[in-house]
């Protein structure tokens, strides 16, 4: 089942996010439950999942950012996504980045923008089946923390 992520769902994402970049799962004290709670507050912050029998195994946030160009319409960003190594292949990214566009454009946003580090071929080809274009915008990324 894709969905939207709810409060409870905090412990499952943490422990896909292990496979993402492999992050640490974070102790769970103030700072990190005060950023879910402010991500769970903010409209505009909507973290997708793919729930196979009550356990995340694949997911992406979707950011939608107000905007003053393009007659007024927001834009929508795509970031974290990554899929249980086990449950790769079956296309549940894919159903993620769906529904990340179907809310994107229920927002009437302008266009829906996705980065990735990944050199992975695979992963490229999944991102252009599903739609982005590699070629239309040029991103560049400037560090602010050290992400070693």
């Amino acid at each position: 089942m894709i969905r939207e992520i709810n409060k409870d769902d905090l412990s499952g994402l943490l422990k896909l996010y292990k496979y993402l970049h492999d992050n640490p799962f974070p102790e769970l004290d103030s700072r990190v439950l005060g950023v879910w709670e402010s991500i769970l507050n903010d409209p505009n912050h909507h973290i997708i999942v793919a729930d196979e029998d009550g356990v995340i195994v694949s997911t992406c946030v979707c950011l939608i950012v107000p905007n003053l160009t393009r007659g007024q319409r927001p834009f929508a960003l795509v970031e974290n996504v990554v899929t249980h190594p086990d449950f790769r292949g079956r296309g549940l990214a894919t159903a993620c980045l769906d529904y990340a566009k179907d809310l994107a454009i229920s927002k009437n946003c302008t266009r829906l923008m996705l980065m990735t580090g990944s050199k992975e071929q695979s992963t490229l080809d999944m991102y252009e089946k599903a739609g982005y274009d590699p070629n239309n915008k040029k991103a560049f990324v400037q560090w602010l923390i050290d992400i070693e």
